[in-house]
């Protein structure tokens, strides 16, 4: 059965486009077919991945979602992955769109593509409006990346609300795969407190807090500005063998 994974926070620069660039390289790397979607406007994980996503190409997930495309005519097949590209015009799409069933445009745009990928994962925007709403109807599993520090954490709360309202409204078999601390330093005194604090809310909340931590890599960051295979460029840092981690607990758990 393929499944379709949304990494989400409603909070930028939490590692969110990092970790589904990560989730990428290593199921492509154990054989899988996988299929990136950015659907951030800002199209970081388009260029990570040496997609071309210039406004001037018309060939994005905005085009799709319009019907001006199908999905299968987006994919670009780049030497890291299949992707289809996001650009600013995505931005707008909360103005353009405000007919019935809005939220299921993404869905049904993914439905022609599903059998070509065992995986297909959503970047979603740092946001909480209509555009995360259609990721999470879209998807079968959300994984939530938070930052190591009490402002990130607090934001769970919202995103949390905004997950269990997708589920009782769009999407009732909808996962949350659970909280993912990024930029975690284990020897740090705070990161400890962190941790509990995390603990404390993900039991409020009946979300499962994932073991693996992931640390900061200066090699991690390079890959991406590179545009290169994390996995391959820096097999040794230690913020890529914590992404390999997570992927062996989210297979332990059942979740992929």
């Amino acid at each position: 059965m393929n499944k379709i994974i949304c990494v989400s926070n409603q909070k930028g620069g939490v590692g969110k486009t990092t970790t589904t660039n990560a989730l990428a390289m290593g199921l492509r790397h154990k054989g899988y077919r996988v299929l990136c979607v950015d659907f951030d406007p800002q199209g970081n994980l388009s260029f990570s991945l040496r997609a071309d996503n210039r406004v001037e190409l018309q060939n994005s997930i905005y085009q799709v979602l319009k019907g001006e495309l199908k999905a299968v005519q987006a994919i670009q097949h780049t030497e890291l992955a299949d992707v289809i590209t996001s650009n600013m015009m995505l931005s707008g799409i909360e103005l353009e769109f405000t007919g019935k069933g809005r939220e299921f445009l993404l869905s049904s745009a993914l439905k022609s593509v599903e059998k070509l990928y065992d995986y297909i994962l959503i970047d979603s925007p740092p946001a909480l409006g209509v555009l995360t709403v259609n990721a999470f109807s879209a998807s079968n599993v959300i994984l939530m990346p938070v930052l190591s520090d009490l402002y990130s954490l607090q934001g769970i709360v919202q995103l949390n609300e905004t997950i269990e309202h997708v589920r009782a409204r769009n999407n009732p078999g909808l996962v949350n795969a659970g909280i993912l601390l990024t930029r975690f330093n284990p020897r740090g005194q705070i990161n400890n407190v962190i941790r509990e604090t995390a603990a404390d809310m993900a039991k409020t909340f009946n979300i499962p807090l994932l073991r693996t931590t992931i640390r900061t890599g200066v090699d991690l960051t390079k890959a991406q500005i590179l545009r290169r295979d994390m996995i391959r460029y820096a097999p040794k840092s230690k913020a890529v063998q914590d992404y390999q981690r997570l992927l062996d607990e989210l297979f332990e758990r059942g979740v992929l």
